[in-house]
């Protein structure tokens, strides 16, 4: 069946009504086009939907059935109207976050103060690595994203929010964690736990030092940032990573900051979307809630 809203405004009409002449004064319309339109749809269907009787126009069996889809049809609607105007409102509405695993340490807490702000609305949070972060932009799996330096190959739309300075730790009891100034040249003899390839973090490990003219000396690789700092804690060698991701183990006394020359390496935290997404109420509320608060 090919029915339209508009045949079924119309047939509600005159169903309402019993008659084509009162339901065309109403929507109007002239009583010819009422009666097209009734006689498509009853062709549309493959049965009649008025009997007339005497003066009085009634519904058949099938018209019945069809003011009862008519009534639903038009709640739906209604619904989805309320739906869209609860949405411009900010009362109500979805938010799909990616975030790169090292952000995670802060971006549930950015976006349970932003969810307090809006309690009725639905988050998804995605905590993933750099390259599942690029195919969420890359297929429109998400509003917004939260990372590190974003890459030159998709058309983003970039928004520095946050620095990300990245330490040098240390297991509590390392001779290092009491000295100052430590030369880069001591750290980079030193046996050191890093991200995997591909990270961003280990593309900017590994470019300063490079700079430096001076190379890691690479313990192992890991996946994660928690990886590293339990490595780092259970005396396997120092770490790098970004100061954001190690406040509980600092209060706790199980790592140290080394004060280290040259360091932090300062780095960015981007919130991201592809330049051609067009941003939901919420998504664009986000946007400006934390590019409008100053975040450490």
């Amino acid at each position: 069946m090919h029915l339209t809203l508009r045949q079924l405004n119309i047939f509600q009409a005159v169903a309402t009504h019993s008659s084509y002449t009162r339901a065309a004064e109403e929507l109007h319309l002239t009583q010819p086009a009422v009666s097209m339109q009734i006689k498509q749809l009853e062709d549309n269907i493959g049965l009649p939907l008025f009997e007339q009787l005497g003066k009085t126009l009634f519904l058949t069996a099938a018209g019945e059935e069809l003011i009862g889809y008519c009534e639903r049809i038009s709640q739906q609607l209604r619904d989805a109207e309320d739906a869209f105007e609860n949405m411009k409102s900010l009362s109500s509405g979805k938010l799909s976050i990616t975030v790169a695993s090292t952000a995670n340490y802060f971006a549930a807490n950015l976006l349970a103060m932003f969810s307090q702000q809006h309690p009725d609305i639905t988050i998804r949070l995605n905590v993933t690595n750099r390259e599942n972060l690029l195919k969420d932009l890359k297929f429109n799996h998400c509003d917004l994203a939260i990372m590190g330096k974003p890459p030159a190959e998709l058309d983003l739309v970039t928004t520095v929010f946050m620095e990300n300075p990245l330490v040098v730790i240390a297991p509590i009891n390392h001779p290092f964690c009491n000295a100052s100034k430590i030369p880069l040249e001591a750290i980079a003899k030193e046996p050191m736990v890093v991200r995997e390839q591909g990270s961003g973090t280990r593309f900017s490990i590994e470019k300063f030092f490079h700079n430096q003219g001076l190379s890691l000396n690479i313990a192992a690789e890991m996946t994660a940032s928690e990886a590293i700092k339990q490595a780092v804690s259970a005396g396997l060698s120092l770490g790098i990573v970004s100061r954001h991701t190690i406040d509980l183990e600092i209060e706790s006394n199980r790592l140290c900051i080394l004060d280290v020359e040259h360091f932090p390496i300062l780095r960015h935290w981007y919130l991201v979307h592809r330049k051609e997404k067009r941003l939901s109420p919420i998504a664009e509320a986000f946007q400006t809630f934390l590019l409008g608060n100053k975040h450490k």
